[in-house]
C-alpha cells in the first residue's frame, strides 16, 4: 500500500510518501510544495492544487492522510493554511474518497508513544521507523512522513479517522 502524508501549509506544504508491506514501512519520497509570499493567494492555491495533483500522478497513493489544523493564536495564518489545506483536499478528493486526518497529538502518540513529544523526538522516530540514513528535511517533510506513518499504524481503526 502507498500512503501520501500531507502537512498543510500555504508557504510550505510538506509531503511524505511511504510504502507499507505487512509490518514493513519505507520512505519512497518526501519534500515540500512551496509558494512565494509575494504572489496573490489564488495563484498560490492553484500552485498547491497542481502540485498535489502531480504527486498523485507520480506516486498513485492508495490512501492520503492529512495533519488536522490546530491554531491557538494567529487567525490570519490559520485562514491561509486552511485555504491551502482546502486546495490540497480538493485535488485529492477528485481522485479518491480514501482521505484521513489526524491531530498533532495523535501523530506524536503514534510515532513516539508520547502525545506531547517535541519535534526532534518525532523526527528521530520517523528516521528510525522508516530506516532512513538521516532525518528528513525540511521539518514540514518530516512532519508529513509522520502523518503517513500514523495512518499506516492506524489501519485497524482507519474508519475512525476518515474525513467526512
Amino acid at each position: 500500500m502507498i500512503i501520501l502524508g500531507i502537512d498543510p501549509g500555504l508557504a510550505t506544504m510538506g509531503y511524505g510518501v511511504i510504502e507499507v508491506a505487512g509490518n514493513s514501512r519505507r520512505a519512497i519520497q518526501y519534500g515540500v510544495l512551496s509558494t512565494r509570499a509575494n504572489e496573490p493567494t489564488p495563484l498560490r492555491l492553484r500552485a498547491i492544487f497542481q502540485g498535489v495533483n502531480e504527486l498523485l500522478d507520480i506516486y498513485r497513493p492508495d490512501e492520503v492522510a492529512f495533519e488536522e489544523l490546530f491554531f491557538v493564536q494567529n487567525v490570519t495564518t490559520g485562514m491561509a493554511v486552511s485555504a491551502a489545506r482546502g486546495a490540497a483536499l480538493v485535488a485529492v478528493a477528485t481522485r479518491t474518497e480514501n482521505l484521513y486526518e489526524y491531530t498533532p497529538m495523535q501523530i506524536k502518540q503514534a510515532v513516539t508513544g508520547y502525545g506531547k513529544a517535541d519535534k526532534q523526538q518525532v523526527q528521530r522516530m520517523v528516521k528510525a521507523l522508516l530506516n532512513m540514513d538521516e532525518i528528513a528535511k525540511p521539518d514540514d517533510a518530516a512532519d508529513a512522513l509522520a502523518v503517513a506513518l500514523t495512518h499506516a499504524n492506524s489501519m485497524q481503526m482507519k474508519k475512525l479517522f476518515k474525513i467526512k
